[in-house]
């Protein structure tokens, strides 16, 4: 039997790991490091790839959890004010905004956290989120719709 290469089209799926990862730690180096070495780990068990349980990209993001979870342990990161130091009207306004949003998703349950990675970050569909997380794709899209409810609650609180 001719196993599949899960790999065989990299761009599109490293483009989804990163946004995942970039949601749940923030863009930059940091996410390009965790992204960095999802992709080792994957090169490294490629033949645990098991076609029949899932795409190639719930495979990954599956690495990328256990490695965001990792890093989030092993890096106990605060955030600092930046609102201090933003000048109004330029783009330190952008910043805040990012960096509020980052803060208030940092918030969340973890459960939630990963909701709204997996959607918005890596832009998945509900069904491939429901094989991730072993869910239906409709308690999926109940569960994300609660998630961005309670992401808004505490935006505006």
């Amino acid at each position: 039997m001719i196993r599949r290469d899960p790999l065989a089209h990299p761009e599109r799926l490293i483009r989804a790991v990163y946004a995942y990862v970039a949601y749940r730690v923030g863009p930059g180096a940091d996410a390009e490091d965790i992204t960095s070495d999802v992709f080792e780990r994957a090169l490294r068990y490629r033949e645990s790839y098991d076609p029949k349980r899932g795409e190639p990209i719930a495979w990954l993001i599956g690495i990328a959890r256990r490695c965001v979870n990792g890093a989030l342990t092993d890096a106990h990161h605060t955030l600092d004010s930046v609102e201090d130091r933003a000048a109004p009207g330029d783009l330190a306004d952008d910043a805040v905004r990012r960096l509020s949003l980052v803060d208030a998703v940092s918030q969340l349950g973890e459960r939630d956290r990963d909701l709204i990675a997996l959607r918005y970050g890596a832009d998945l569909t509900g069904r491939q989120i429901g094989e991730i997380l072993d869910m239906s794709a409709n308690a999926v899209d109940v569960a994300a719709h609660r998630a961005l409810e309670r992401l808004r609650q505490t935006l505006e609180g």
